[in-house]
């Protein structure tokens, strides 16, 4: 068997434990990352983005970002509904802005600087068990070879998604957490076809929940209301355009071949605990949230710069402080998440077996949002994101 030693051990190269890496080695930590997926399958894996202006500035910090020469700066939102537009303006309200790049766009900045920087970045590596995280941690499994391997560390950290192996160790064998999940889906497609609109649309209308999004120049994001058990190919291309836009009403979408579908699940999730003895969680691995308040990657950016500052206390400088208080920290920023997610959620989707009074009590909540500042601030702050915490 191949035994490593390094300081932290992180399972997991998406967005949070490639940036924990970089956090680490800037602080003169070395760390070793393994991920059971391949380079190319992290990078070709197509996923949504949204970044909040802070996790902008965060990556603007590791070089080689492509967020704001290829990502799109979006000023606002337009939530739709009664058949009328309005705007919530961003800049004007809390003069911050939000980019839409791609999460894999993202992820192939990370992996390039990561590796230009001789990070010990290790792809198609299966971690099968994590143990001894209460005095001398260490994660074993099988290599891109199929060949065994122990790596001992100081401190584990899982930032290995939402079927984290690394979260059985810190939340026990019952990953105890706090679970919701809710009565609808989402009907995602990928399109060829220009953008329909200039920003984002969140239209709420009789017939259900549809977001107007997009991926580039050429090709769109959309996504309508549907329910979780929903057959992604039962539809034709003819049945979806009619759907999505009988869900817009007074704006004209732009049609083109649709080359991918799928049923997005709404769950939101966190872990009863994130951190024991020396190893802890981060992003997806400690909570999920649904897609609607756009906050997935930018909550694993905040867990992340909270958890680089406590490894740097505890391994440079003998300070337990930050490491006890990591937990406490980071679930104050996620239970705001999770009920911004929850509000943005509700607000815009019907809820199956809603009757009239629901409905006239929905239209009355975005009136109350969209007719006041204060609503409208709101909503833009949390958008947009609140000041990260180091």
């Amino acid at each position: 068997m191949i035994v490593d030693r390094t300081r932290v051990a992180i399972v997991g190269a998406g967005p949070a434990g490639l940036l924990l890496s970089h956090l680490l080695a800037e602080a003169g930590i070395e760390s070793i990352v393994v991920d059971a997926r391949s380079r190319a399958e992290i990078e070709t894996t197509i996923r949504a983005g949204i970044l909040e202006q802070g996790t902008v500035e965060v990556l603007d910090g590791i070089g080689g970002s492509r967020a704001r020469t290829v990502g799109h700066r979006h000023d606002g939102i337009e939530l739709r509904f009664a058949g009328e537009g309005h705007r919530i303006d961003f800049p004007a309200l809390v003069d911050r802005s939000v980019w839409l790049y791609p999460q894999h766009e993202a992820l192939k900045d990370l992996i390039a600087a990561r590796l230009a920087a001789g990070q010990d970045l290790r792809f198609s590596t299966t971690v099968e068990g994590v143990h001894d995280i209460e005095a001398q941690p260490r994660i074993t499994g099988a290599d891109e070879n199929g060949a065994p391997f122990e790596i001992r560390a100081d401190f584990v950290v899982g930032g290995d998604g939402s079927r984290s192996v690394v979260r059985r160790a810190v939340a026990g064998r019952r990953e105890t957490g706090s679970f919701r999940e809710y009565p609808f889906a989402w009907f995602g497609v990928l399109c060829d076809a220009p953008p329909s609109a200039s920003e984002l649309i969140y239209s709420n209308s009789a017939d259900g929940f549809a977001l107007i999004s997009q991926r580039s120049d050429t090709v769109q994001r959309m996504y309508f209301q549907c329910d979780p058990n929903t057959d992604p190919d039962a539809l034709s291309e003819a049945e979806i355009w009619e759907t999505l836009q009988r869900r817009v009403p007074g704006t004209r979408l732009a049609e083109g071949p649709i080359f991918q579908r799928d049923v997005l699940r709404f769950r939101s999730f966190v872990a009863g605990e994130l951190r024991r003895g020396r190893a802890a969680l981060v992003g997806d691995a400690a909570h999920t949230v649904p897609p609607t308040g756009a906050k997935g990657m930018n909550l694993a950016v905040a867990d992340v710069l909270l958890l680089g500052d406590a490894l740097r206390r505890l391994l440079v400088e003998g300070d337990e402080r930050g490491i006890d208080a990591y937990a406490e920290r980071a679930l104050r920023r996620i239970w705001k998440a999770q009920h911004f997610s929850w509000w943005m959620t509700s607000m815009l989707h019907a809820a199956p077996g809603s009757d009239a009074f629901d409905r006239q009590r929905q239209l009355g909540e975005l009136r109350s949002v969209t007719e006041s500042e204060a609503g409208r601030r709101y909503l833009a702050e949390a958008y947009t994101g609140w000041p990260l915490e180091r």
